[in-house]
Order: structure tokens, then C-alpha cells, then sequence
């Protein structure tokens, strides 16, 4: 995951790690500090190895800013940057805020962003990913030459004009959702003299003491808390809430924590309330509670390099009840669609799901087995372990799979290990849940859906298709295409969408101005005070 071609994960995964509330370290006695409870181990603070996971996004933009962000509509708007604006979708010009500087005073200037990008696209660090190869000047690797002190496709303008230029045409939307919202501006004038090669165990990011956002981060346990000191020269404003506590704890703690008022705050990506406690915390006196934008999917992919036969793949797809799993096992108001778009997205098209077809699954592994398939062919299905609802609902697929004559061996283990799994391919299939961003799903899609993505799956119409995205603004074209992609979808089944969830979220009555949900949560950071 510290390397990797394409961009990879900016959808969001929602995973789930084990630790006890206690284990934090800060239980909330003390009125001046709120606890985001989340249920996803950190895997780094350290910007230059932003793994796409809500928890890292989320965690290192309080402390540098991204250059824009989507708010709760799913509208981008500015941070560092005031706008990005393109006049052929190939130039894009970062317009800075004049107003944005550092937490020592310095301004946020066009060389830290170039500098930044130096860092991203360079050899010596090794950490390329976010989509760097379609910027000019990179090879096809993602990389600058060794040694670059310019990159050809980065070019500061004046002191607050950033152009980059890709190498071919990419949708605006696009572009601000990949560069705009994960590539975070590094302050040049701290770290132009530190190697490069040093950058990646840094020991500074664990405490920087130059910061962009709201925050600065005091002390870090990746594996049970990240604990923030308020920003006192904010640009947009100093923080009212002076100490936040990022608090990582068991999906099943969640409820208790809300109760107890341990947790202040769970926001939907980052904290994975147990489906079975949704009433409960519904019913809690001092939360406030928020359904979330439904647009995060249980999605199975396969590995089509070892699960090569697409029949296969079909007769799985024709043989899980998902209509049941998302009623009576998930029992949420989510939705059953085929693809990688939800319907709350702008470019969803009313695609008819497969429907449950046990008959037809059974004909087509029987057509299988002819041409030679091995029915006592054992099948790897990789599960998050710390998702419980989903490691009970595996369970179920796998016995209505057996019944067909499909061999499901359940291996459950933790997020980490799992993307490992999913870098190296060593799965048939893995499970996770994946919110693949409304307003470019391109992103994810075009890297899943590769011969270097997860599921190994090329198609040439598919990639067309997808290429279309980037160069229309018809908005009936664009919805088009992602058509065309749903139906290959559904015929070479790369990915099954289990199921889409609108995810809960909730925040403690004391905590005022904060509205957790699927995007803008934490725009307002500042703005969040504690009522008296």
C-alpha cells in the first residue's frame, strides 16, 4: 500500500480496527476536549503516504489542508486554494487564498504546492500514487528523473497561480477530487533541506511544528489515538474547541462511548456503527443523530486472474439473496444496484439489478463443469475482520454458494493484512466497503477496473467508455457511458455490489456546529464549540 501505479482507494474504504476505548488514553472528563470516535487504525500521519483510507484523509487535512473539499452536497469548494479552473480540460490553474499562510506566518505560496508535487512524483521517496503518471513530466511510472528540482507539468505562475497540465484530457471534476482533495500542500521553506529518501519515517509529521489547518497533531498511537492541539493562527479563523482527541475504537464500543459521552462525535466513513445498534443509538437523550449521503458500497471483487472463468463469476452474482441480506441481516434503508454507482450520485442510471436466480446459477456452473471447470475448486474470500455484520453476512453468502456447489473458504482478518491482499492479488475474492466518490467515480474505477487494479479485469470497451467521461460535459453523455460500464459490469461481474448503505452518524448534543455525514464534515472544524 506505500506504493502503488494508480490511484488507489480515493473512493473510501471503511474498515474497522479492535482496540478499547480505555486504551486511548483520554477519557472525556475534562469539557474542553472532544473525542471522534472511529473505528479504522491509522496506518500514518505522514501525507506522502496517504493510503485513501476516510480515517488518514481525514486525520492529516486537519493538520494541512487539501486544496479544496466536497461539502455535505457533494460541491467542491475552496481551502488552500480559492478555485481550480480549466479552459480544455488538459491546463488546470490552482488559484491559492491570498489569505492562507502557515502556522509561523509565512504565506502558503505556489513553490510549496510545485514542492509538493517534487516530493509525490520522486524516486527517492517511493511513495508515487494519485494518479502523478497523468501529470507531464512523469514517465508512465508515476515518477519524476531522479534528482528533479522542476517537473515540466508544475509550474508556478506567480506566488499564488499554480498549472499543472496532464497529459491528456481530464474532467475538472476529476482532477479537483484527485489533486485537489488528496494531494496536501508541505511547507517548502521546513523541509526543502531534508532528504528525500529520509521523508517517508519522518519523524516530524508525528509532531509538526508548522502546520496549514486547524490543528496541530501532539502525540500519535496509529493503532488507539491521535491527539490535536488547536491551531491558534488559523487562517480562517482560530479553533473554538481547543484539544481533539482522534480515538480509535471497536465498531461494538461505539454505542457505549455515545452513552457514557466518551465519544462526542462519529462520522460515517470513519466510524462504522454496528447496524444492530442503530435503534439504540437512535433513542440515545444526548446524541443527534445523521443519515448519511447513501453512497458507500459492500463491494466483492474478484481477482478475474484466478477466478478466470466469467461464468463462474456470474453464477456467485445469480447466487446471493441480496435483497435479503440488505433487509433482515443489514436492515438498513440502503439499495441494491449493480456497478460502482449509487443512486444518490449524479451520474447513476437506472440500471435493473440481477435478480436472486439460484436456477440460472446452478445452469451456468453446470456449463462450467463441462468445458472443464472443477466443481471441488476451493474459492479464498477475504473479509475485514473487524466489519462484524459483514464477517456474519459472508458467512451467509458462503452456505447459499455451498448449496450450489461452490466451495467459500471465509478468511477473516484485519484491514491491514486485507489491502495487502488486495495489492499483491494473492485473493479470489475480498470483500470491504468502498465509497466510490459521486462526483468522479472515474477515479476508482478506471484504476479497479485495470490490469494493475484489484480485480485484474481489462476491457478495451470499458476503458473507451471511460475515457469519454473525461472529455464530455454533457451530462446525458457522461451518464451514458457509466452506463455502458455498468452493463459490462454486470455481464463480466469484475465486482458485486452486495449491497449500498446509508451509514449513521452522530454527534453529542453539547458539540455545536458540527454535522457529521459522508463529505464536509470537518470544513467547519474551526467553527465547532462546546455548549456552556
Amino acid at each position: 500500500m506505500k506504493k502503488i501505479k494508480k490511484l488507489m482507494l480515493i473512493g473510501v474504504i471503511t474498515v474497522i480496527a479492535a482496540i478499547s476505548l480505555i486504551a486511548c488514553g483520554k477519557k472525556n472528563t475534562d469539557n474542553d476536549i472532544v473525542n471522534i470516535g472511529v473505528t479504522d487504525s491509522l496506518s500514518s500521519v505522514n501525507p506522502l503516504l496517504q493510503d485513501g483510507t476516510e480515517v488518514v484523509k481525514y486525520t492529516t487535512s486537519l493538520v494541512f489542508l487539501p486544496l479544496m473539499e466536497l461539502n455535505k452536497d457533494m460541491e467542491f469548494v475552496g481551502q488552500l486554494a480559492k478555485d481550480i479552473t480549466t479552459q480544455d480540460n488538459k491546463t488546470f490553474t490552482i488559484h491559492l487564498d491570498e489569505n492562507a499562510v502557515w502556522s509561523d506566518g509565512e504565506p502558503v505560496t505556489s513553490e510549496d504546492v510545485v514542492f509538493t508535487y517534487l516530493l509525490w512524483t520522486s524516486p527517492e521517496i517511493g511513495s508515487v500514487g494519485m494518479s502523478m503518471e497523468k501529470i507531464v513530466g512523469t514517465g508512465d511510472d508515476g515518477y519524476a528523473e531522479q534528482g528533479a528540482t522542476s517537473l515540466s507539468g508544475v509550474v508556478a505562475l506567480d506566488e499564488k497561480t499554480v498549472q499543472i497540465t496532464t497529459k491528456s484530457e481530464m474532467a475538472l471534476h476529476s482532477f479537483k477530487n484527485i489533486f485537489g482533495r488528496y494531494i496536501l500542500t508541505l511547507p517548502k521553506h521546513v523541509l526543502k533541506d531534508v532528504p528525500r529518501k529520509d521523508l517517508l519515517s519522518y519523524d516530524w509529521f508525528n509532531a509538526p511544528t508548522v502546520v496549514s489547518g486547524p490543528y496541530f497533531i501532539r502525540d500519535v498511537d496509529l493503532n488507539h489515538y491521535v491527539t490535536l492541539e488547536a491551531n491558534e493562527n488559523f487562517f480562517m479563523g482560530a479553533p473554538k474547541i481547543k484539544n481533539l482527541n482522534i480515538k480509535v475504537v471497536t465498531a461494538s464500543q461505539l454505542l457505549a462511548g455515545l452513552k457514557s459521552g466518551e465519544i462526542d462525535l462519529v462520522q460515517q466513513t470513519m466510524g462504522a456503527i454496528l447496524q444492530e445498534d442503530y435503534d439504540s443509538v437512535r433513542k440515545l437523550d444526548n446524541i443527534t443523530v445523521y443519515d448519511g449521503t447513501p453512497v458507500t458500497i459492500q463491494s466483492v471483487f474478484f481477482n478475474t486472474e484466478r477466478v478466470t472463468d466469467r461464468r463462474i463469476r456470474q453464477a456467485i452474482l445469480y447466487g446471493i439473496d441480496r435483497q435479503t441480506i440488505l433487509s433482515d441481516l443489514v436492515k438498513s434503508d440502503g439499495e441494491i444496484v449493480d456497478g460502482f454507482l449509487a443512486s444518490a450520485g449524479p451520474f447513476y442510471d437506472d440500471v435493473t439489478p440481477a435478480a436472486y436466480d439460484p436456477d440460472m446459477a446452478r445452469q451456468l456452473l453446470s456449463e462450467a463443469e463441462a468445458d472443464g471447470w472443477d466443481k471441488s475448486t476451493q474459492y479464498t474470500f477475504y473479509v475485514n475482520s473487524g466489519d462484524t455484520t459483514f464477517v456474519q453476512i459472508a458467512s451467509f453468502i458462503a452456505a447459499q454458494l455451498g448449496e450450489l456447489g461452490l466451495n467459500i473458504q471465509i478468511n477473516t482478518v484485519d484491514i491491514s493484512t486485507l489491502l495487502s491482499v488486495a495489492g499483491t492479488g494473492e485473493f479470489d475474492m475480498l470483500a470491504v466497503q468502498y465509497t466510490f466518490t459521486p462526483v468522479d467515480p472515474y477515479t476508482d474505477i478506471s484504476w479497479l477496473l485495470s490490469e494493475g487494479g484489484w480485480t485484474r479485469y481489462y476491457n478495451e470497451e470499458v476503458a473507451k467508455a471511460l475515457d469519454i467521461t473525461q472529455k464530455s460535459t454533457d451530462l446525458d453523455e457522461i451518464i451514458k457511458q457509466y452506463r455502458t460500464v455498468t452493463e459490462y459490469t454486470q455481464q463480466d461481474v469484475p465486482m458485486i455490489s452486495a449491497y449500498v448503505i446509508s451509514a449513521l452518524g452522530a454527534v453529542n448534543n453539547r458539540l455545536k456546529n458540527a454535522v457529521p455525514d459522508v463529505y464536509g464534515t470537518f470544513i467547519n472544524v474551526h467553527e465547532w464549540e462546546i455548549a456552556k
